[in-house]
């Protein structure tokens, strides 16, 4: 999917749509009683009409301005460690990096990347596996990070995770890394927005250019399931209370408002808008009939 935003150039690029766990698995407050009233909605595009399992794509953004090509997340990359997830552990795939240079894209090209946190679903195209050895697969990019997401990576590594080894000190080695604020403004056309609660660092990036505004939202909210409950947090948010403030805040801020929301999880097209619905809200898919809420 290709949209304008002003000047700006954006293309949603997929790796991959799976079907994940059921809701109240990764949801513990959308049990099968309270996910009932909504199930019209969300299938078939975000619960599987034959498991009931949610739909979870996983994209990132390639945005081009008048002055940078920028990559908004990187998804999960090819070769990583991710025993504990089948379908994301030692993938083969290039599909990612074959439809970026679709769009008119070599990893050369590349000058910001930008991940919303550091997760494995966000930042394994970080690095590709040459050699047997982990090396930036954006050569000439500066990868953003904030100190607080590098810290959170790295306190995740020494538990076993293996993000940080693997798609962040790679780059770091590389001297390709810069630490910047989590209200940091790369320009006038782009700049973060602090949404801590999944993780400590996470960020949202909102894009400007000729009075028109979006903003990709990362991780901040998965599923269309929590537009109706923005308190609904999944078990992985590293502060399930925090999440659930800053979603619904977030959600606030973006309801009623010509500001595009580029979701990460959502069903494609995964961009759209909010708009207020009772104490909740709901998201009017951009080019098509869907909405959900």
């Amino acid at each position: 999917m290709k949209l304008e935003i002003g000047d700006i150039r954006i293309d949603r690029i997929e790796e991959s749509c799976d079907i994940s766990n059921l809701p109240h698995e990764d949801f513990p407050d959308a049990t099968p009683e309270a996910l009932a009233p909504y199930l019209e909605w969300l299938k078939p595009a975000a619960i599987d009409p034959a498991t009931g399992r949610i739909i979870m794509p996983v994209q990132t953004y390639l945005v081009r301005t008048r002055h940078h090509t920028i990559l908004l997340d990187t998804c999960v990359g090819n070769h990583k460690h991710h025993p504990d997830m089948p379908l994301w552990n030692q993938r083969d795939n290039y599909r990612l990096l074959e439809d970026i240079a679709a769009a008119g894209v070599r990893p050369e090209d590349i000058d910001f990347v930008m991940c919303s946190h550091l997760h494995l679903d966000h930042a394994g195209w970080n690095t590709q596996l040459i050699d047997g050895r982990w090396v930036p697969t954006f050569p000439n990019a500066k990868y953003l990070f904030c100190q607080e997401e590098l810290d959170f990576a790295q306190e995740e590594g020494r538990k076993g995770d293996s993000v940080y080894g693997e798609s962040v000190q790679p780059v770091l080695e590389a001297g390709l890394g810069e630490v910047v604020a989590m209200d940091f403004a790369l320009d006038d056309n782009i700049m973060l927005e602090p949404t801590p609660g999944h993780t400590p660092g996470h960020v949202a990036t909102h894009l400007v250019s000729q009075g028109k505004r979006a903003v990709m939202s990362g991780d901040l909210i998965h599923s269309p399931f929590q537009l109706p409950h923005p308190e609904w947090s999944p078990v992985y948010d590293w502060d399930r209370a925090m999440g659930a403030t800053t979603r619904r805040r977030f959600l606030e801020s973006l309801a009623d408002t010509d500001t595009l929301m580029m979701s990460q999880h959502f069903p494609a097209p995964s961009t759209g808008h909010v708009f207020s619905k009772g104490d909740g809200f709901g998201f009017r898919y951009l080019g098509c009939d869907m909405v959900h809420g």
